[in-house]
Parts: structure tokens; sequence; C-alpha cells
């Protein structure tokens, strides 16, 4: 197989002796930075003391930019401490040292000279109140030599060198648990057999994924993956969620995301239902015999729930319930809605919306919504095609008083914020998921096509971009575990969780651009799978909270905990 030289010229930068050491001095760096921008994005939007949401709203390009800086400078520090885990266990060796070293030399020159936000919006130290003064005080010998000669071009290169599809080397994820090296393993057979080889035919023929392929993958217990073991689930937390979320959504984001309805709804059920909700629903969900959809979504409303306008009428022992949804994903294959909608016509705000737990009939192709007082139509997508988006209008639904969650009114958007950590977890796996697919598409190609009689992955461009793309998506990997593991210990994770959904959604896209254009225009037509990914990468910015959202939420926390 021919490549690029293996072995980078010391001159051009090669693996620093005191490593670890050296990102350990360097990571205080990145914390002094985030500190200072926290102090400097305060100054401007909470001046005293409280975050005033006018100034919150005119100076959203410097709050945002915290936001991406802080998640930056969280990522280093799980990467630094995935290495060292590594270390401990005598498991660091040169693929892992030098996504360590990549890693640090890139997000710290990003973070000093400037992060894209988006492909049209960087935003500097200076835009959040750095001045460059303050920047080169902050700055010290390590992180200088990290971003002078840590990340050189020849660096990604021997990345690219030392990954291997075939053995599905592409760092080692530093888990930690035999457990869940075992479940990794036996997801990533499943999928290797059952979805890999037939997922690009789903896609091109916008079907719905087989229902037998559902059914297996109940048999091996998605769908109550953290449910507890009283109700029929594997209570296994959220960290094992995301090993299984990541290897399902590396074949296909439809699996992947199969099971985020199922984890959404027993969420809802287990934290806020009653007895009775909670024995007659959370079996059937970890056993896969009812399929649920989230039914949130409203035409002009996007993330602002509080504008919701579905209403739910009490009428004796039932309510009714009327008004229009969209974006709902699986919802004509689905067995039961967890519905929002507004019980308290006079509260126009939050405190006005229950959460409901609705049954209906599972509707198919012809009839996707058997149901009366049901009626919808699919939404045509580029992408995330497996279980289809819908319209749904309610004219007078019935659905007894008992389906009320938790059976008390107006608590259904803290019912809802109470899912949004675990959400955000689910989906910045999946993205995990579609980043690693994406590198994997690349690296084949990039062996397979000759061009001037070589593969192409001896120019170095070429093997450069699949290198970064393992560095990030192992940053992306060990933020998103980190958060599922804040999560699984209890505690409070909403900005973690924000921003591993932030990075990980903005690394599966740069993936699969990155992938299809090594592709060139092979990667335009619609039989190769990069096509598909790119388009399926997509999607992870705009749901569960797009970025902007996203940002936003995770800036207010930051500035909040400057206050405190």
């Amino acid at each position: 197989m021919n490549a690029p030289n293996p072995t980078p010229d010391t001159d051009t930068g090669a693996l620093f002796p005191a490593l670890l050491e050296d990102c350990r001095a360097a990571l205080s760096v990145a914390e002094k930075l985030v500190e200072a921008a926290r102090q400097g994005v305060a100054d401007l939007i909470a001046p005293g003391g409280t975050i005033d949401p006018a100034l919150l709203e005119r100076e959203q390009v410097a709050a945002h930019g915290l936001a991406w800086l802080a998640t930056y400078g969280e990522g280093l520090a799980q990467l630094l401490g995935w290495a060292e885990r590594l270390d401990d266990a005598g498991r660091l060796g040169e693929l892992e040292r030098l996504i360590l070293q990549v890693g640090f030399g890139e997000y710290l020159s990003q973070m000093t000279t400037g992060i894209a936000m988006s492909q049209v919006e960087i935003v500097r130290p200076g835009d959040m109140g750095i001045e460059d003064d303050t920047v080169e005080e902050i700055l010290n010998i390590q992180a200088h030599r990290l971003m002078r000669m840590g990340n050189a071009p020849a660096l990604r290169v021997r990345i690219a060198v030392l990954l291997d599809l075939d053995g599905g080397r592409f760092g080692d994820l530093g888990l930690g648990d035999e457990t869940l090296d075992l479940v990794r393993e036996q997801f990533r057979r499943f999928v290797e057999d059952q979805v890999a080889p037939f997922c690009h035919d789903w896609h091109l023929a916008d079907t719905l994924i087989p229902i037998a392929v559902i059914e297996q993958m109940a048999e091996l217990g998605v769908f109550g993956l953290t449910i507890p073991e009283a109700f029929g689930g594997l209570e296994m937390g959220k960290t094992a969620m995301c090993v299984v979320t990541e290897e399902l959504s590396r074949g296909y984001i439809g699996v992947g995301s199969l099971g985020t309805r199922s984890e959404i709804a027993a969420e809802l059920i287990g934290l806020g239902g009653t007895d009775e909700q909670r024995a007659h629903y959370l079996p059937r969900l970890a056993s896969g015999e009812i399929l649920p959809t989230a039914v949130f979504t409203e035409p002009n409303t996007g993330s602002d729930l509080a504008s919701l306008q579905t209403r739910a009428t009490r009428d004796g022992d039932a309510y009714r319930i009327t008004g229009n949804k969209t974006w709902i994903t699986h919802g004509a294959r689905s067995d039961m809605m967890t519905l929002l909608a507004r019980t308290d016509p006079e509260d126009k705000g939050y405190r006005g919306l229950s959460m409901f737990l609705v049954d209906k009939t599972r509707g198919d192709d012809k009839s996707p919504f058997p149901d009366a007082h049901i009626d919808g139509g699919e939404i045509g997508v580029l992408g995330y095609r497996g279980m289809k988006e819908y319209e749904i209008a309610f004219d007078g639904l019935e659905t007894p008083a008992a389906s009320l969650l938790g059976g008390a009114e107006g608590q259904g958007f803290k019912h809802l914020m109470a899912t949004f950590e675990a959400a955000r977890i689910q989906t910045a796996a999946r993205a995990v998921g579609v980043a690693q697919n994406a590198m994997e598409e690349a690296l084949k190609y990039a062996h397979d096509r000759i061009q001037f009689a070589q593969p192409i992955f001896a120019f170095p461009r070429v093997a450069g971009k699949i290198g970064w793309m393992a560095v990030e998506t192992m940053i992306a990997r060990q933020l998103t575990y980190f958060s599922a593991r804040e999560k699984d210990g209890g505690r409070r994770c909403d900005i973690e969780a924000g921003m591993a959904k932030l990075l990980a959604a903005r690394v599966a896209w740069s993936n699969a651009d990155a992938a299809l254009q090594i592709h060139g225009g092979n990667g335009y037509a619609l039989e190769y799978p990069i096509s598909r990914i790119l388009v399926d990468a997509r999607i992870l910015n705009i749901f569960e909270g797009a970025a902007e959202i996203q940002a936003q939420v995770i800036a207010r926390g930051l500035v909040r905990q400057a206050g405190d």
C-alpha cells in the first residue's frame, strides 16, 4: 500500500518527549483564556451582575464566542484526561500521543487567533473583550511550542498512516471498562452484518428502516439500555448509551436515532411519570413492544417552546387535543406520542404547558395516521430518512385524563427540560458516530482511488485531512463521554452536554465535507455512501437545539457561573 513518508521531519515537529507535561502546562493557558473571556463577556451582557436579555441579544457574537472558546477548552481538558488514563494503563501509543499533540497545537492556535463558529463566522479573542497583550501574557513556553511545532502537516500525515481501517484502529477509546468494550464490539458486529450493507439502499429508496432490524435492536436491548432493571431494562447508564449510539450511528444515523425516541420517552416517564405510568410504559418501551415519537415542535415556533399553540382541553375524564405539530420523527410508525400541549390558555408562557402520553395506532406508508382526529403528511428531506418526518394535525383527539404525565398540569416544560441533558448527550454520540463513518469512508477511498499511478492517500493534503479527522473526532468523543459520566454520576451537566453536542455536530459536518472533497466528483454521485453521510451530517447542527441556540445556552450558563 503506497503512503506518504511515515516518518515526520523532526525539524517540522515530532513527538515531544515530555508531551503530557507540556499539555498540562498548556491546558492552564486554555483555562486562563476561557476565564478572561468569561469576565469580558460578563462585562458586556451582565454589567450589574445579572444577565440583561437585551444586551445578550446585542452581544450575541461575543457570548457565542465564549461558548465556543470554553468548548475548545473543555475539549482539550478531556483529551488530556483521556491520554493520562491511557498512559496510566500503559496504552498511550504513538497514534494516541500524536492525536493529543496535534489536538493541543491546533485548538490552542484557534483559541488565540480565531475560532470558526460557522463557515462564515470567525470569533476572535478581541470580540470577547480579551486584548492582544492579555493573550501574550497568558501564553507560556509549552503552549507556544505546541502551537509552533506540535501540529506540523507531517504529523497529521503520520496520524493518517497509523490508522487501520481493517483493524478498526483509530486511536484507543480509553473506555477503561471491559463491559463497555464488549458492548461496543457486539454492536459493531451487528452494524457490519445488518446495517452497513443495506443502509445506503434504504436512503436512496427513502424507505423506513425494516422492522426486522428494529426487532433485532430490541433483542439486543437498545430500547431499554438506560431503563431500570425493575422495568425490564438493562440500567446501564448514559456512558453505555453513548457507546451503543455511536456504533449504531457509525452504520447509519437513522438506526442510531431509533433509540433516541425511546430514550426521551423513558426519561420523561421515569423522571416525571406516576407509578402507574411507569409500570405501564417502561417495560413496553424497554422490550420494543411500543415505538414512541416526540411531538413537541410546531410550525413557526422552532426552539421557542413558550409560544406553542396546540391546546389540550379538559373534558370530563379526558382531554381533547387540537393543533398542529411539525418535524415529528418516526411519527407514523409509532405507537405512542409524548406530546406537549397548552392546558392553560390564559398563561401564554412555559407554565401553561403540560406533557401527555398519548397512545395511537401504528401507521404505514399507505395509511400513516389511521386514527380519527389525527391527520398528517410526510415532509420530504435531504437526509436522515430512515424514520421519516411528518406534519401532524390534531382535531379534537381524545386522550384519557390519566395520560397527563405525572397527573399534574403545568409541568410540561419542566418535564422536558429534565430530559435535555440526556438528549443532547445522545445527539453528540450520534454525531461522533457519523464523524467516524465519514472518516472511514475517506480513508478507504483514499487508499483505493488511483491517480497519477498511486493512491491519492500518498498526497499530503489528502492524508492530512484524514489525520485531522481522527484528531477532532477523538476530541468530540472524549467530550461526549465526559458529559455522559457526569450525568451517570448524578451531577448537573447541561453546559457539558451542550458543549459535546455543539462540537460533535460541527465535527460530523466537517468530516463529511472533507471526506466528500477527498472523493472528488465521485462524492457527488448518489451511488457513493459519502453523499448520504454528508446530508445526514448536516441535520446534527440543527435538531436538539440549533448550534446558535446551543451556544446561547452555554454562554448564559458560563456567565452565571462567573457571577456566583
